[in-house]
């Protein structure tokens, strides 16, 4: 086992989340504001305690200074942003364990906020043709992420003889356990016949396939353990955190298959850094912006066998009574789309007990993904 230097030096004791919104109104920085304030409250620390922001972005959010001086931090504190959005939402655990881990600091600020569906939206495709390796794609079809995935997926499903039945089974699960949720946005139940009634957006995507777009603060403390046991007993340890991909569904034409995700790249380190098995993970938070992703990493993470994802989902696996219980809260597809952090904040309730829907009963070992292709992170948090 290679354990990391920081394995168990830091622990989320706080967490915040506005309302998730298709139009919040407001500014990315007042949704980050809003969420941050209340993730310190929730941690019963005050602005002084924290000594560390970090963010990220996709030129969509409020600058982290900006966020600092409203908040009223101390100055001179370590601030970064980090450009880039699905890939992030596991890894900056660990970018914030590494500052607790080096005494850089004791308590990290993280955020993420963006009016991803009033503003700036990632599926509109900019009228002029950007530079880059967007000019050899783009007039092929690749508008935007959707279309991305699209492809790789339909890739996917011919090679694992994956179909449309199983896709319906992830968005109908999804819209199952969000019909609980009171922050979900899409909280009515879906049927099979429902799912094949969404329109195309791009076989073999349809509308109910893909995460939506919303907007919406998410934020959390990560804190020194020992701060964490004094003010929040049995606040989940960050224990191992990865990072990392291949040439694949996120750069085309450099890919021997265009349907492999990052969670074919991560699966073995993660295991081999963590020093457990698929069998130790009582709760997975999976990054779900489409459908068959949910399925392609239950298949790469090794909870199931390849070709097996949509008998392991329509047997109930994944509900939150299963032996694996996926986004019991809904995840990006039904509950809201905070680039991934959202279900980050999930992972902190359940390992707590303190979900307000769909607890698992007792978990322990929590997974979280994040990912924009087939680059990508993944983390385990714990309770102590």
């Amino acid at each position: 086992m290679a354990t990391q230097a920081f394995t168990g030096a830091a622990a989320v004791t706080g967490i915040g989340l506005t309302d998730i919104s298709r139009d919040s109104g407001v500014s990315p920085l007042h949704l980050a504001l809003t969420a941050s304030r209340a993730a310190i409250a929730d941690a019963s620390l005050t602005a002084s305690d924290i000594d560390g922001v970090l963010c990220y972005h996709m030129n969509d959010s409020a600058p982290v200074t900006e966020v600092a001086e409203r908040l009223h931090l101390p100055p001179a504190i370590w601030t970064n942003e980090i450009y880039g959005g699905g890939t992030q939402s596991a890894s900056i655990l660990g970018d914030a364990s590494m500052l607790i881990h080096s005494g850089t600091a004791s308590n990290v600020l993280i955020y993420r906020a963006l009016n991803g569906r009033s503003g700036k939206r990632m599926s509109q495709a900019p009228l002029r043709l950007a530079g880059g390796e967007a000019q050899f794609t783009r007039p092929y079809g690749m508008a935007g992420p959707v279309n991305l995935f699209a492809l790789s997926s339909a890739r996917w499903m011919h090679d694992t003889a994956a179909t449309e039945d199983d896709l319906a089974a992830v968005v109908c699960q999804s819209r199952h356990l969000a019909a609980s949720n009171p922050r979900a946005l899409l909280n009515r139940g879906m049927t099979t016949d429902d799912y094949f009634a969404s329109p195309w957006i791009s076989t073999p995507l349809r509308r109910a396939d893909c995460c939506q777009e919303t907007d919406a603060g998410a934020a959390l403390i990560v804190s020194r353990t020992d701060i964490a046991d004094a003010i929040r007993p049995g606040s989940p340890r960050i224990t191992t955190v990865v990072r990392g991909g291949g040439p694949g569904a996120s750069s085309m034409d450099k890919a021997e298959d265009v349907a492999t995700l990052f969670s074919r790249y991560l699966a073995g380190k993660l295991w081999d850094t963590s020093g457990l098995t698929p069998g130790d993970v009582d709760l997975a938070l999976l990054y779900d912006a489409y459908s068959p992703v949910v399925l392609q990493q239950l298949e790469d993470f090794g909870f199931c066998n390849r070709g097996e994802s949509g008998h392991f989902v329509r047997s109930g696996s994944t509900l939150p009574t299963g032996t694996l219980p996926v986004n019991p809260h809904g995840g990006l597809l039904s509950e809201g789309y905070v680039h991934g952090l959202n279900n980050i904040l999930e992972a902190v309730r359940q390992l707590r007990g303190t979900a307000t829907s769909h607890q698992v009963a007792s978990p322990h070992v929590a997974l979280c993904t994040g990912f924009g292709g087939s680059y990508g992170s993944a983390a385990i948090l714990e309770r102590p």
